[in-house]
């Protein structure tokens, strides 16, 4: 006869099976492995980070220690300090290297308008010396103009131009001797001999200057000599009045 409650079967019946592993060391391995890329890049990073120290210790320099550091810093800050200090300096240099440049232009530019006025200073006179009337005496240096006065100072001043009849390049070396006939206090009227003056004389010159004459002396009149030299022969003569 049939059971009316029949006994339930167990749960594990029913159940889907599965396959089972077996492991020969008795334990279950892990499975997550790292990627072969990523060991070449590991392996690839620790060759180039071996290589780079071995080029650092056998090729580039040592490295500087702290106090090494601090020294270089150091020297570095005085090298730019002096450059900048060189560097100013030489501005300096340049602006007045400029100013003198510049003061150089204007000196050569007055140095030429002054040889330009006495470029015409020259003709100018020698159109005056040219229109002077000519010298009576036939000489060898003519005395064109003679102009003499006393001074209450004591002295003789003169004004004298003298040309020459035959000039060459070559200037002449002259003496000019001026003998003065006039009253002295002690004496009564007498002639005194001035000390002499030298000169070159090319084609024509222009001679003014004072002459001292003795305590008490009044001139009247002034005879003008020109010498070849201190004692040399008469070259040329004139006589004038002394105003």
């Amino acid at each position: 006869m049939p059971l009316s409650n029949p006994l339930p079967l167990p749960p594990v019946m029913f159940r889907r099976s599965r396959a089972t592993t077996f492991f020969s060391h008795g334990q279950r391995r892990s499975r997550w492995r790292l990627p072969r890329w990523l060991w070449l890049l590991l392996l690839g990073s620790a060759i180039g980070v071996g290589a780079v120290v071995a080029v650092q210790q056998k090729v580039l320099p040592p490295r500087l220690t702290a106090q090494a550091s601090s020294q270089l810093s150091t020297a570095f800050d005085v090298a730019e300090a002096e450059r900048l200090r060189l560097a100013q300096a030489l501005t300096l240099t340049t602006a007045q290297l400029t100013e003198a440049v510049d003061a150089r232009k204007v000196l050569t530019q007055e140095l030429t308008a002054s040889r330009s006025a006495a470029d015409r200073q020259r003709g100018d006179l020698a159109a005056v010396v040219d229109a002077l009337p000519p010298d009576p005496r036939a000489g060898a240096v003519a005395v064109r103009a003679l102009r003499l006065a006393s001074s209450a100072a004591g002295e003789l001043a003169y004004d004298v131009v003298l040309t020459r009849e035959k000039a060459t390049a070559r200037p002449l070396a002259a003496v000019m001797q001026v003998v003065v006939t006039g009253d002295s206090s002690r004496r009564g009227e007498t002639s005194v001999t001035l000390p002499p003056v030298t000169l070159a004389l090319g084609l024509h010159a222009v001679l003014r200057g004072t002459l001292p004459l003795p305590e008490g002396f009044r001139p009247r009149q002034a005879s003008v000599r020109i010498l070849s030299g201190q004692a040399g022969p008469l070259l040329g003569m004139r006589v004038g009045l002394v105003k």
